[in-house]
Order: C-alpha cells, then sequence, then structure tokens
C-alpha cells in the first residue's frame, strides 16, 4: 500500500487521500475472488466450480472479479493508510475506484476526521444546582412500597367492593352469539383498576362468591377491535371468590418484619435519610447536565455532516439493541408507532448532533489539561466490567476498542474538572420548575409550526457517564462484531460499497451474475 498524495480540508474537516495498490496485491485479491465466486458460475463443458478464471474472465469480460477484490482490498489498505497518516477519523470512507488493472489498484479515499476545537471557558461555568426539600410526604410515599410489599390477600365471605380482587369467568356475547376473544376464566380482576370497558366492573361490585349475573355494556368509540366498537354486548359473569387485601398495621412489628430495625420511628429515620441522598445524588446528576450542557453550548462549528450521520447510525442501532432485548423488531415499532427510519432519524439528530459537541467539548477539555489515561487503569476497568457480566478479561478486551474506552475515561476525568471548577446558583425546586417551564415556552416560540400531529420517539439525554456506561455495559455483553460499532461514529459502522471501477487498463468490467406485529391477546371485556 503507497498514499500517493494527500489533500486536507479543515473547514469540512476531511482529508482525501489517493491510495495505491501494488499488481501483485491486487492479482492475489482478484485470485481470491475468483475462488469465492466460481462455484457459482456456469460456463459451458465445465463443471460448475471447475472453470479455469481465463475461460470465465474470457468470457464475462477481463474485469468480472474486480468489484469482489476491490471490496475485500480497500478496507485493509484505508486502515492502513489512517494509521500511517495518524488521522482521527469518526466515519466511514468515500471510495472512488479511480484505475484499476495489470498496473494495480488506485482509487480515493475521503475520511472525515474529528473537529479540534479550543475551549476559553470551561473553567468557572455558572450553573443552577437545585436544594432538595425533603417532606413527611415523600417519606410515606416510600413507606407505602414496604407496605404494599407486606400486603396479602385473603378470601372474604361478602359481597365484593371497590378495591377487592375478583376472580370470575366471563363470556360475552353479542345478539345472543358469542364473540372471538370474549371469553376467560379463573380471570382476577381488580375492582376499580379501570382494566376491563366502562360498566363492567362496577357491575360486578356487589356479586359474592358462587353468584351468577348477565352484565350488560357498550364498547367504546375507539375501541381496538373495529367490529366492537360502539356495539352493545352481554356478558354472562360467575363470581369464583373475592379477595380483599389485608394491610398491615404500622407498628414496631411491621418494622422488624420489614427491615432491620426494632421501631418505626428509625424506619422513617432510615427511610427519609435514603430519600435524602437520593434527591441529593439527582440534584448533583441535574447539575452535572446543566454544566455539560453549557459547556457544549461552547463548540459551535459547524458538524461534518458523515460523523452526524455515523452517531445517528449508532443511535439507531442502540435502538433496535433496546427493542430486541424486549422482543420487539425495529420494523414492530414503527408499525405501532406510525412511523418509519427516517422520521427517527430525523428526531434523533439534534441529540446526536448534542452528543458530538458534547464530546468535542470535552476533549479540548482533555487537551487543554493534559489528561491522561494510563494502560494500567483500562485494564483496571476491564477486570470490574469482567467481573461484573460474568465474562473472561480476553473476551472484554476483544468486544471493547482500548482506545476508544481509554478516550472515554479521559473525557469523565474531565467532567469531573469542569464540574468541580463550576460555580453553581443554589435554587429552590419551585424556581427551577418556574425557570424550566420558561424556557421551554421559549424553544417551543423559536420551533416552527409542525404540519400533522405524529407520534413520536424523544432521544434521551445522554451525559458523558451515562453514554460511557452504557457502552461498555453494551460492548462487554456484545460479541466480537458488535465492537466495530464505535461510539459518536469513531469508525465506520457498516462498511461502504466502493463505487464501480471509473477507469480501468482492461475493458470489459461486467459483474459475472451471482447467485407482523406480535398482537397482544384478546380481552373484549378490557380496554
Amino acid at each position: 500500500m503507497n498514499v500517493k498524495s494527500k489533500v486536507e480540508n479543515k473547514e469540512q474537516y476531511s482529508v482525501e487521500l489517493v491510495i495505491e495498490i501494488a499488481p501483485e496485491a491486487f492479482e492475489a485479491g482478484l485470485d481470491r475472488a475468483y475462488k469465492k465466486n466460481r462455484g457459482s458460475i456456469s460456463v459451458p463443458g465445465f463443471r460448475k466450480g471447475k472453470a479455469p478464471r481465463k475461460i470465465i474472465e474470457g468470457m464475462y469480460g477481463s474485469g468480472v472479479f474486480y468489484q469482489d477484490a476491490i471490496e475485500e482490498l480497500y478496507p485493509a489498505a484505508c486502515e492502513e493508510a489512517v494509521e500511517a497518516e495518524k488521522l482521527d477519523i469518526v466515519a466511514a470512507p468515500s471510495i472512488e475506484i479511480m484505475e484499476a488493472g495489470k498496473e494495480g489498484l488506485t482509487f480515493k479515499a475521503v475520511f472525515t476526521i474529528r473537529p479540534e476545537v479550543t475551549l476559553e471557558n470551561y473553567k468557572g461555568i455558572e450553573a443552577d444546582k437545585i436544594l432538595p426539600t425533603i417532606d413527611d410526604e415523600m417519606v410515606e410515599k416510600e413507606l407505602k412500597t414496604f407496605v404494599d410489599r407486606a400486603t396479602r390477600q385473603e378470601a372474604v365471605e361478602r359481597p365484593a367492593q371497590s378495591g377487592d380482587t375478583a376472580i370470575i369467568d366471563f363470556e360475552g356475547f353479542q345478539n345472543g352469539i358469542p364473540f372471538n376473544g370474549g371469553k376467560g376464566e379463573n380471570f382476577d380482576l381488580v375492582l376499580g383498576s379501570g382494566s376491563f370497558i366502562p360498566g363492567f366492573e362496577e357491575q360486578v361490585i356487589g356479586m359474592s362468591a358462587g353468584q351468577e349475573k348477565e352484565i350488560s355494556v357498550n364498547f367504546p368509540e375507539d375501541y381496538h377491535a373495529e367490529e366492537l366498537k360502539g356495539k352493545p354486548a352481554v356478558f354472562k359473569v360467575k363470581v369464583l371468590e373475592v379477595k380483599a387485601k389485608i394491610v398491615p398495621e404500622l407498628d414496631d412489628e411491621f418494622a422488624k418484619d420489614v427491615s432491620e430495625f426494632n421501631t418505626m420511628k428509625e424506619l422513617r429515620e432510615d427511610i427519609r435519610a435514603r430519600v435524602s441522598d437520593r434527591a441529593i445524588a439527582q440534584c448533583e446528576a441535574q447539575f452535572k447536565q446543566s454544566v455539560l450542557d453549557k459547556l457544549a453550548e461552547q463548540v459551535t462549528i459547524d458538524l461534518p455532516a458523515p460523523m452526524v450521520e455515523a452517531q445517528v447510525d449508532q443511535m439507531v442501532d442502540d435502538y433496535r439493541h433496546r427493542l430486541e432485548s424486549q422482543g420487539i423488531s425495529l420494523e414492530m415499532y414503527f408499525s405501532y408507532m406510525k412511523m418509519n427510519e427516517q422520521m427517527m432519524r430525523m428526531e434523533l439528530r439534534p441529540g446526536a448532533e448534542k452528543q458530538l459537541r458534547t464530546h468535542i467539548a470535552l476533549d479540548a477539555v482533555v487537551k487543554a489539561e493534559k489528561i491522561e489515561v494510563s494502560d494500567e487503569a483500562v485494564a483496571e476497568e476491564f477486570k470490574k466490567i469482567a467481573e461484573n457480566v460474568k465474562v473472561s478479561v480476553e473476551e472484554v478486551e476483544a468486544a471493547i476498542s482500548k482506545e476508544n474506552f481509554k478516550r472515554d475515561m479521559a473525557r469523565d476525568k474531565a467532567m469531573e474538572l469542569v464540574t468541580k471548577e463550576a460555580k453553581a446558583h443554589m435554587i429552590s425546586e419551585e424556581e427551577f420548575l418556574a425557570k424550566t417551564a420558561v424556557e421551554e415556552v421559549k424553544k417551543d416560540e423559536k420551533k416552527p409550526a409542525k404540519k400533522a400531529a405524529t407520534k413520536t420517539t424523544t432521544a434521551k439525554k445522554t451525559t458523558a457517564k451515562e453514554a460511557t456506561t452504557e457502552k461498555k455495559t453494551k460492548t462487554a455483553a456484545s460479541k466480537k462484531a458488535d465492537s466495530d460499532n464505535k461510539e459518536d461514529g469513531e469508525a465506520p459502522a457498516k462498511k461502504p460499497r466502493a463505487k464501480k471501477t471509473t477507469a480501468t487498463k482492461e475493458e470489459g468490467a461486467e459483474k459475472a451474475p451471482k447467485k407482523a406485529a406480535p398482537r397482544k391477546k384478546a380481552e373484549p371485556a378490557g380496554e
């Protein structure tokens, strides 16, 4: 491999390299392409896979294997060139073939490089910091989780009341004919929960175990089953059992049962302390995010389009992985939300740009402060990740890019420094909420009016630490092939196809011929 020429465009943050691959290397690539494809090419007089390369080239053209050879060769050549030129690329290059033939392969690769900025005011950033207020209502709300866990249900010999659970059999009819999905047995219905269509639960209230009754209802106009919308129906219902909640007394015995404390006073004091710690941690996280936002605002450059698109690619992939972990495909999600990938990408783009500006700003702090991360520190973190996800250190090393991880750690240190040097304006939660509301109104006033309302997704706000943590967890648990998806568009997530040969020394470069959403369980009695 030889870099023939180099052209830099600082404004567009791109570097254009003309790269040459020697004749012998290109010939070896052509031979590998021939061996890979010969089994799928039919040549009269030869069994499949047995026709010599020269015969195939004579029949289909001398350039028949060029495209496959080029696609195999150029990624490694690009990688070698990037290392030789010490480029910090952030997106897949665009490729243009200049010459391919007996004298080798020459192509032009345009790389997008990471923008660098110099920040003047990263120390002393001013931001609001909430002074949390802890009241008795917050403590009681937390205490309720202990009560709910200790609450049990017991069968009662009385008519069902709101809040009770009625175990019922039911079957729905229209004009005396059962309809699909209208039948249930041993169904636990919490009365007053609103889980069934209006009017159903109210008529079960007052029924006792063993009692049967016909319940008349009307399906709502917006009911999900088209054939039942707005239609009357009759349900034959039998109550098998009525269960009531038995709520424990909030006394010292309760405290002993649900905690390590001997009295309710001690339990409440512990809950108050934990609620306070959590509130303080949330306020610290909010302050840190505010500081980070103001730091990112200092990056006013126009971001390279390929860099933004690479970041959006990764965000879409992350979204896909999260959905698949819940058994939902991205296509199913689009169907539910009445949207498509283009709409999602448009909505994710502002968040992608914000993340990139944040990282560029943190990189500037890393450079200004000469922050370094040792190999030993990275090795220690890899060890912790391996222990947390219960895999070997070798698997973690294979799944995570060491250099990208080191960059993340350096950014974390930069964020700690910026936050430590920031100036906090202490305000109450009421003041913060009022100020936030005003800012949201101002943002809305600046936004252009939308043509039509659509269901949308919202990009999650991600702090530098959150982004790093998510990356660590995902990559440590993923397969090695997943490790090529670098964050911030730091490397191409998808290999681009090289453009077809535009100039060859041999003619005939033709290519040889080559070879529903899950449905919700029907419960017409429920909304």
